[in-house]
């Protein structure tokens, strides 16, 4: 078992990482960025200044923001200024009204908003807002972690690399680590995990009642796709975790449980292993130890990679779904370490280009990866180290995968926001 002070860290680390959200995690951060500064200001703002890094415009450009039927930060800022809490964290917008939105509305046709790209950083998560209101002006920063405000005054940059992908608290982890945490750590401590099944399943359920992004999980259930894919567990757990994507990137009121600042990498951690041990009939024990080991096999790849990057965040999510799933098909260790190595040989390079209703699709393509990768592993089938990035040593494959989309793709990402940028808007 794992020491009992290293425990309680990672407990703590996941606590912070694993936190509810309604609606995208970038223009939410961005709402509640702008909250925290008109909360300063003490009064509505005259004015909003929005200065934000790439990939940050990347993941808000193309969104649904939740309950307002609309898409994109305009409205996510003018509502974080009219009835945004920061106490509510990610969820800073659920106290939105119809009245408040036909507030938000009309604020947003007073052109008081204003949104630019910030020049000269490094920092790939950072938000700026500068609200004034006569001769009153203040401001708020958040960098590093969609929650994390920094002083605007000292805040730094273009901090070095070290410093980019990792909070200060958190606690280095390595794959042997993340495995015997989850399948040994007493229940009382872990089951809190259970909460991410509460939020991401309803979310999935409460998605097939409306009609949200896609369909891309209602489609799924239809009898069209169940004369091709049959009705499998396959089939389900596709569908209830496509569902919840559709719902989250269509701008459904409902809340989801993220994973490292994404709530697409929430419940991609979560809704496969929550299915598979529902029809594979696994005991609560397996499910909540298999639901942790997904968790923070995302976490413990996000810690390399980055909080925001030019790899899709379902490849990560992807992974530490497959290895729960392995874990529930009753897979040891090295059977987990095999499905690492074929996620990796499979996903890698999958580009991020922005949030949106189409990332369903891509949640799609990695949930099916990770139960292939989890069949073969299980048949002990596993890509060898002479076969492109694999490496026999399962952490240096993650940090090859991870090398790959925090370093070698930064040009695509620049790219890929050319591209979003430039498109002809008629």
């Amino acid at each position: 078992m794992v020491d009992k002070e290293i425990r309680e860290q990672i407990i703590a680390m996941v606590h912070r990482e694993v936190v509810p959200a309604i609606g995208c995690t970038e223009p939410m951060c961005v709402a509640l960025c702008t909250a925290k500064a008109t909360e300063k200001l003490g009064c509505r703002p005259e004015k909003i200044e929005a200065l934000l890094s790439a990939d940050i415009l990347k993941n808000a450009m193309g969104v649904g923001i939740p309950g307002t039927g609309m898409i994109g930060l305009p409205i996510a800022i003018a509502l974080g200024a009219l009835i945004g809490k920061s106490d509510y964290q990610l969820e800073v917008l659920k106290d939105l009204t119809p009245e408040s939105l036909e507030a938000g509305k009309k604020y947003l046709a007073e052109n008081r908003i204003f949104i630019k790209q910030k020049e000269g950083i490094t920092e790939k998560l950072y938000v700026e807002i500068i609200c004034s209101a006569g001769d009153k002006k203040a401001s708020a920063v958040i960098a590093g972690s969609h929650t994390r405000f920094v002083d605007p005054c000292t805040s730094t940059l273009n901090p070095p690399p070290s410093t980019l992908n990792h909070q200060p608290s958190d606690y280095p982890l390595n794959l042997r680590l993340v495995y015997d945490f989850a399948t040994t750590t007493p229940l009382d401590e872990i089951d809190f995990i259970m909460d991410a099944r509460t939020y991401n399943m309803n979310a999935a359920r409460e998605a097939l009642k409306g009609n949200y992004g896609h369909n891309l999980g209602k489609s799924i259930e239809r009898p069209l796709s169940k004369g091709i894919f049959g009705n499998s567990i396959y089939c389900h757990i596709i569908s209830r975790t496509a569902a919840a994507c559709d719902a989250r990137m269509g701008g459904a009121m409902i809340p989801v449980m993220s994973n490292s600042g994404s709530g697409n990498q929430g419940i991609c951690a979560t809704n496969p292993v929550c299915v598979y041990a529902k029809e594979n009939e696994n005991t609560e024990e397996e499910l909540i130890r298999a639901l942790m080991l997904s968790h923070l096999t995302a976490i413990y790849i996000k810690q390399s990679l980055g909080r925001l990057s030019a790899l899709c965040g379902c490849v990560v999510a992807s992974i530490g779904s497959s290895c729960g799933i392995t874990y529930l098909m009753g897979g040891d260790y090295e059977r987990i370490c095999y499905s690492v190595k074929n996620m990796v040989a499979n996903l890698t390079g999958m580009i991020c280009d922005g949030a949106k209703p189409s990332c369903s699709l891509k949640i799609t393509s990695g949930v099916s990866t990770a139960l292939l990768s989890a069949l073969l592993a299980m048949e002990g089938k596993c890509v060898s180290s002479s076969e492109g990035i694999v490496d026999d040593d399962v952490d240096k494959s993650i940090h090859n995968l991870t090398s790959i989309g925090a370093d070698a793709m930064c040009k695509t990402d620049d790219m890929v926001l050319n591209i979003m940028t430039s498109k002809d808007s008629k």
